[in-house]
């Protein structure tokens, strides 16, 4: 028996939140020959919500970077952002004039001013309606176990040096820095998934597109690489499959006997 963690955006899902009819094939047939699957993703389970993805019959979800754990339904870990860390990180943010997104089980925080422009803000708000709230409301009351900053261009370098005792940096793009905490992450969660059900890591496979795959990618026994995944994802996987619209998935499990 294998156990397959996969990433969600640019992995299962595209931008639209179409999932192609292989991939659900796909899990369909691991199910069949008895693999357990999981999402792995950088998203907090407040931002894992959309229902293709649950039809779909994962075994567990691993979210946050490596902040909860689900399995068969039940929480099995989650640790929480300490408040007063929490405050002193989104401080940090607004004085380096980044946008702050803070992220957490059951709400993602974002201020509406922040995002009225932004195409990926005001998308988080039309598929999150209620289940997005205010970052000024309440401020410093938040349950979060990680959170995302907008940069807008300009350098992280001096915020994350404020902030690295406390936190893992992912930087995506010029304008986009991930901040997970320190002794989490998507590889964590392997790790962490393995040690509470007794699996033997070596019969993980990890599948994703991004830098924020990269630890997930150290941690699993295989490494898979998404076609129209970004260049350092593919430098680190030990297999490049075909992008997601073109089968990605389906062709990776075929490709590995999975199914």
């Amino acid at each position: 028996m294998a156990a397959v963690f996969f990433d969600i955006d640019g992995t299962l899902l595209d931008f639209t939140n179409h999932i192609p009819e292989s991939t659900k094939e796909a899990m369909r047939l691991l199910h069949e020959n008895g693999h357990l699957t999981f999402i792995c993703s950088g998203r907090t389970r407040g931002y894992i919500r959309y229902p293709g993805l649950f039809e779909m019959g994962f075994d567990g979800i691993v979210s946050g970077g490596g902040t909860m754990i689900e399995y068969n339904g039940e929480v099995l870990y989650y640790k929480q952002l300490e408040k007063d860390t929490a405050v002193r990180v989104v401080d940090a943010a607004r004085r380096y004039g980044f946008r702050p997104i803070l992220e957490g089980r059951e709400y993602l925080y974002m201020d509406d001013e922040d995002f009225a422009d932004d195409r990926y803000g005001r998308k988080l708000f039309s598929e999150l309606g209620p289940y997005r709230k205010d970052i000024k409301s309440g401020y410093g009351e938040w349950e979060i176990s990680k959170l995302s900053c907008a940069t807008d261009g300009k350098d992280p370098e001096a915020f994350i040096r404020e902030i690295e005792d406390d936190f893992e940096p992912i930087i995506h793009t010029i304008n986009v820095v991930e901040l997970v905490p320190k002794g989490s992450g998507k590889g964590a969660g392997i790790r962490k998934v393995c040690e509470l059900l007794d699996l033997d890591i070596n019969d993980t496979y990890a599948v994703g597109d991004s830098a924020n795959d990269l630890d997930m990618f150290e941690a699993a026994g295989t490494a898979i690489a998404m076609g129209n995944g970004s260049d350092i994802a593919k430098e680190h996987a030990d297999y490049i499959t075909t992008a997601m619209a073109d089968d990605g998935i389906y062709n990776a499990m075929k490709h590995f006997g999975l199914i």
